[in-house]
């Protein structure tokens, strides 16, 4: 069975950073990338992103359809880094998925991911650290992408919190 590793963190924690320093041990990464270029500053940030990739390391750009992209991905992979579930969230909601839609196919993202050989390893943002969102929207993104965090550190076999760069053991490793 693979191993499955989530690893939560806020906003500019360095979460992203500590998902490429433990891919960085496999040879064969594939890295599913959920963020979408909509404007010149989140064009740059996702350049900068790729250039901090080793050459190597195949990339998928996929903000919305996980599941279809897992299962057409071969099995020749050592490692898959899915950064982040907190993007894809936002993108299916903003796509008019409610709630459960959302929820079923984070599942069945689980459990392609499950049936994977590779070392797995997501990414996502801690949101309930925060305030209670002003609007309807935010409200409702929070919970979603809340409810889609618990659902994953469930199923994971470690959870690491990121903090100013360094992780915190939340859920301790299988052996």
């Amino acid at each position: 069975m693979n191993k499955i590793t989530l690893i939560l963190g806020g906003a500019r924690s360095g979460k992203s950073s500590y998902a490429l320093s433990m891919a960085k041990r496999y040879k064969k990464v594939a890295f599913i990338a959920t963020c979408q270029g909509k404007d010149q500053e989140m064009r740059k940030r996702i350049k900068l992103h790729k250039e901090s990739r080793p050459k190597h390391w195949e990339t998928f750009e996929e903000p919305r359809e996980l599941t279809k992209l897992l299962k057409k991905m071969n099995n020749n992979f050592d490692c898959i880094v899915i950064d982040c579930l907190t993007l894809l969230v936002s993108n299916l909601i903003l796509a008019a998925n409610s709630q459960k839609q959302i929820i079923e196919k984070i599942q069945e993202s689980l459990l392609v991911l499950n049936k994977k050989k590779a070392r797995i390893i997501l990414v996502s943002n801690e949101v309930g650290l925060g305030l209670v969102p002003a609007n309807k929207l935010g409200r409702e993104f929070r919970d979603i992408a809340g409810i889609v965090n618990q659902i994953v550190a469930s199923k994971a076999n470690e959870v690491l919190f990121i903090v100013a760069g360094l992780p915190m053991n939340i859920k301790e490793k299988v052996k």
